[in-house]
């Protein structure tokens, strides 16, 4: 996990699914926008600037 990144409040994002099975987490900074994966929060989280979220949440909805 990146530094830094532990002390974020993390929620479940509207885009996880409703089984509990495939849950996409978010936390938000002053800096950034984070993205975790909630069944391997070992791995390193997605960072994506202020400017930048608005596009990858469209991008991603589409995909």
């Amino acid at each position: 996990m990146s530094g830094g990144t532990k002390e974020l409040a993390w929620f479940k994002s509207s885009y996880s699914g409703s089984e509990g099975d495939s849950c996409v987490e978010v936390a938000i900074s002053e800096q950034a926008v984070y993205v975790r994966d909630s069944k391997d929060m070992a791995r390193e989280s997605l960072t994506v600037g202020h400017e930048g979220w608005n596009p990858f949440v469209r991008f991603a909805a589409q995909h």
